[in-house]
């Protein structure tokens, strides 16, 4: 996923009870003593045993409202094999689903697993977060590790946020002061080059009585290489198993022996349902990707993983180095989901009984009432940004969705840089669109009173709302050649990034090759012709890509720069300038990339 710093206010002014219920059960064979589960023993007495409800989510990416399209909806698996769709999401439901699942459980803590912020829909992004921050204080969020997209403005920015106080540019949006994050903000592996010491506390102490749990938060090692540099400027990113195991160490030595590690890392399931069981075919073996290597080398004393980043949901165990099996939890995305894990204290120890914890991924329904504190907030802040956000840029004749190996909103974003570009230099060749910079759909149906079909500048804001600008370089044919290569090879290698391309550049991509030879080289053609490596071709990318960002260094190579306006502001005169209410848009035809399986 590209992260990018988000726009001011200038650049915007520019332009079911039972679904709820248990989700996904995973729970280790009990072999407790009978007052395990309580918090009473004889004589009234505190019992050996606590049960600790640990709330989690991540990935909320500031989705206040419920989302749209595929973003506001989860998968959930059958009893007899089939599967169906759930509307899910909204902080106004996810605040009542947190506050029924709390009730009647007075050890109750709440965590995040990162990117609560950017990547935001407009009523977040436009204020630089601080409606997310206000909601998550209503929430009664904990603790949250930082994700890669706490760091889309920058460490400075990220301290306001935790901190308080006005932007420093644009100033004050109410006539009260940002108060920042009543929660903190972990980042264990995160350094000053300067100090090397974290930017933020490592660690927290939740604690309740006699029952104490440490916090480890870390992001992913590979922060840098898909955050803006200016993002990342003067920062270090350590690896993530050996710093969790540094504080696990730390804390341990002041006598914390239950330890839960929110990493904003993850895994992908073997299957899209939210309540699919992970461990059916053998512990661990339901999910792959960079987690696994993770939870197999953290250390034992950590006693479960809160991960993100991958936006899927799971609730896993993976053995520890010990060989004992752990819980690793994610709650997918944008406020669809919460993970409901009971973890099981142990006051003669001070440990936890990894033998008793159970854990599992539940439903934010829209089926219950809303939360009224959060629907003042959405109305507050929506008040705000509607002279912005109501504005139509354009209409559609259909979704326009963002998921596929080749989707139609990447078709068109590109087609977009591709038209912005030969306007700026009509020698431009062709344009090129990173998949993580789309970061959602075009829905026909309205989101309010502009009607059916409407696209506004909110919804268009929602699909790139990271304020990069659209750069032109150029390229040798054996350069462009290269970059389509490293969009399955280099750090692509294992987990394929593929561009969205213009619609005159065509390939075939054959899955059943390896390494770059995916990409095969003899069908690339732009406009009909073969590419010819000596050849000179003028490229449209956005500022993040022109940087390099994931994993493409040859696009960091290019030359004769021309820097042009914000993305998002080229999608928006190409919707205006292309359709109409009479003649809305259609989506573009995913046919540019051959895929061959």
């Amino acid at each position: 996923m590209q992260a990018k710093p988000r726009p001011s206010r200038r650049r915007a002014y520019a332009l079911l009870a039972s679904a709820a219920g248990l989700a996904t059960a995973a729970a280790l064979a009990s072999a407790l003593p009978a007052d395990a589960h309580s918090d009473k023993g004889h004589g009234h007495q505190p019992g050996r045993y606590q049960d600790v409800q640990l709330l989690s989510f991540n990935d909320l990416h500031g989705n206040l409202e419920p989302p749209s399209g595929s973003s506001g909806r989860v998968t959930e698996l059958q009893a007899d094999g089939t599967t169906k769709t759930v509307d899910a999401g909204g902080v106004e439901y996810l605040a009542t689903h947190l506050r029924q699942a709390r009730a009647g459980h007075p050890y109750s803590v709440t965590a995040a697993g990162g990117d609560m912020v950017g990547a935001s829909p407009l009523i977040s992004g436009l204020f630089h977060d601080e409606p997310t921050i206000e909601a998550l204080n209503k929430l009664d969020l904990d603790v949250t590790t930082v994700g890669n997209h706490e760091f889309d403005e920058g460490a400075k920015e990220l301290a306001r946020l935790q901190n308080g106080g006005c932007h420093p540019t644009d100033g004050c949006y109410t006539d009260k002061k940002f108060k920042g994050a009543d929660f903190p903000y972990l980042a264990a592996n995160v350094l000053d080059e300067k100090t090397d010491k974290p930017i933020l506390k490592p660690y927290w102490v939740w604690q309740k009585k006699d029952v104490k749990i440490g916090f480890i938060g870390v992001t992913l090692e590979g922060t840098p290489g898909i955050v803006s540099a200016d993002g990342v400027k003067g920062l270090a990113f350590k690896d993530e198993v050996e710093t969790i195991n540094k504080y696990a160490k730390v804390l341990q030595r002041q006598g914390v022996q239950s330890i839960v590690a929110l990493v904003h890392e993850g895994g992908l399931p073997s299957s899209s349902s939210y309540n699919y069981d992970c461990d059916s075919p053998g512990a661990g073996d339901g999910v792959s990707g960079p987690i696994v290597d993770i939870a197999k080398n953290v250390t034992p004393a950590v006693d479960a993983l809160v991960t993100g980043h991958t936006h899927a949901a799971y609730v896993c165990t993976i053995d520890d180095p010990a060989g004992n099996p752990r819980m690793v939890t994610s709650a997918a995305s944008f406020g669809r989901l919460y993970t409901d894990t009971t973890l099981t204290y142990d006051r003669r120890t001070g440990d936890i009984a990894r033998t008793a914890v159970q854990s599992a991924n539940r439903v934010v329904t829209r089926d219950v009432a809303k939360a009224p504190d959060m629907t003042g907030l959405i109305s507050k802040w929506n008040t705000l940004a509607a002279p912005i956000g109501n504005r139509a840029i354009g209409y559609v004749s259909a979704d326009i969705g963002n998921t596929g190996t080749e989707s139609p909103m990447g078709d068109l974003i590109a087609d977009a840089q591709f038209a912005y570009g030969k306007e700026l230099d009509p020698e431009t060749d062709l344009a090129l669109m990173n998949p993580g910079g789309v970061r959602a759909g075009l829905t026909y149906a309205a989101k309010g009173s502009e009607g059916d079909g409407v696209v506004t500048y909110a919804e268009g804001f929602t699909v790139q709302p990271f304020a990069n600008t659209v750069n032109l370089q150029n390229f040798t044919g054996a350069q462009l050649i290269q970059v389509l290569k490293e969009q399955v090879s280099g750090a692509n290698a294992a987990a394929p990034k593929i561009l969205q391309p213009s619609g005159n550049l065509t390939y075939t991509l054959d899955l059943t090759r390896t390494g770059a030879d995916r990409v095969v080289t003899d069908s690339i053609r732009l406009d009909g012709a073969a590419i010819d490596p000596s050849a000179t071709y003028r490229v449209a990318t956005n500022s993040f890509l022109a940087g390099g960002g994931d994993g493409f260094t040859t696009l960091g190579q290019g030359t004769d720069d021309l820097v042009g306006t914000d993305d998002l502001a080229a999608l928006a005169e190409y919707l205006t300038a292309n359709s109409s209410a009479a003649a809305p848009i259609a989506p573009p035809v995913t046919n540019r990339i051959t895929i061959v399986q």
